[in-house]
C-alpha cells in the first residue's frame, strides 16, 4: 500500500515537472502580415498652432520629404508635420458612457440606469512636436476608429522618423549637450 502512494507521488512530480516547460517562442517572421496602407483615416482633434477646428481627413506619411501630412476630406492639405519635429508619439484611450446610454439612462423607467453600462472606448493618436517657426512644443490629437489602423499607423512612423521605441510609444532621445 505504502508503495502505491509512493509510485502516484512520484508520477504527479513528474507529470508537473514535464508540463512547466515552457513553449518556445515562434522567431519566423509572419507571411500574413498586411503592409501598412498608404493613408489612415483619422479626425484631427485639435492641437496644431493656427488649426483649431476638429475636421475628418486623412494622415499620409510622406517618406520623400520626412513629414506627415494631414488632407481634409476634400483632398486639400490642412498641415503637415517634419520628422524632425516629433519629440513623442503614442496611443490613447478615453473610456465613457455613450451618447445612446446616457439618454436612454435618463429615462423615467424602472432599471433604466443600467443603460448607463454602455461604454465607448474612444482611440487617439498623440503625437508631440516641437514647432520651431513659433518656438514653442505643441500636442497634436487625432481619433482613430480602430485600434489596429492606430497601431499599424505608429509602427510605420516611429522607425521611418528615427524614433526609439519604448512599449507602444515612440520618442525622439534627448541629445547630450556638447562642451
Amino acid at each position: 500500500m505504502r508503495s502505491i502512494f509512493i509510485a502516484a507521488a512520484l508520477a504527479l512530480c513528474f507529470t508537473a515537472a514535464v508540463s512547466a516547460q515552457p513553449k518556445p517562442v515562434d522567431q519566423t517572421p509572419n507571411a500574413m502580415a498586411k503592409p501598412a496602407p498608404a493613408t489612415f483615416e483619422a479626425r484631427y482633434e485639435g492641437g496644431i498652432f493656427g488649426n483649431s477646428a476638429k475636421e475628418k481627413g486623412t494622415l499620409k506619411i510622406d517618406d520623400a520629404n520626412e513629414r506627415v501630412i494631414f488632407y481634409r476630406s476634400d483632398k486639400t492639405e490642412m498641415f503637415s508635420i517634419p520628422y524632425s519635429a516629433l519629440l513623442v508619439i503614442y496611443p490613447d484611450s478615453k473610456e465613457g458612457i455613450s451618447k445612446t446610454g446616457n439618454v436612454m439612462s435618463r429615462m423615467p423607467l424602472p432599471g433604466a440606469q443600467l443603460f448607463g453600462l454602455m461604454n465607448k472606448s474612444t482611440k487617439y493618436l498623440v503625437l508631440r512636436y516641437d514647432d520651431q517657426d513659433v518656438e514653442a512644443e505643441g500636442t497634436a490629437n487625432f481619433k482613430f476608429d480602430e485600434k489596429d489602423l492606430l497601431l499599424t499607423f505608429l509602427n510605420t512612423l516611429g522607425p521611418k522618423a528615427k524614433m526609439v521605441q519604448r512599449g507602444d510609444a515612440y520618442y525622439r532621445s534627448k541629445k547630450k549637450p556638447v562642451f
